[in-house]
């Protein structure tokens, strides 16, 4: 979701400079794109940085809950509504061993 939103915001300041395209810099315009999209990429790969930035002890705090709660509570849920009707991995088993 944060790359989405940096590419969004990104994609606007890029509107913003189309006149290069007008000017002869279709190069250095199709350049800049480019090299925003690899910025914003290493952003929202670092967006726990950004979230401990805005408020330290609360935030790395709250990242270190949503962290430790995801998996707890909303892990499941998210996964059977992703895949319903799919058919669960087969986990073997000592019972399903002695059948064989």
């Amino acid at each position: 979701m944060t790359f989405i939103i940096l590419e969004v915001g990104s994609i606007g300041e890029d509107i913003g400079n189309i006149g290069q395209v007008f000017d002869g810099q279709l190069i250095s315009f199709a350049v800049n794109i480019v090299v925003d999209s690899f910025k914003n990429t290493g952003m929202a790969f670092a967006w726990p940085v950004y979230v401990v930035r805005i408020s330290p002890p609360i935030g790395a705090i709250s990242l270190g809950l949503a962290f430790w709660l995801f998996p707890v509570f909303l892990k499941g849920p998210i996964e059977n509504w992703l895949f319903d009707g799919e058919p669960s991995p087969v986990k073997a088993t000592d019972e399903g061993d002695a059948n064989r």
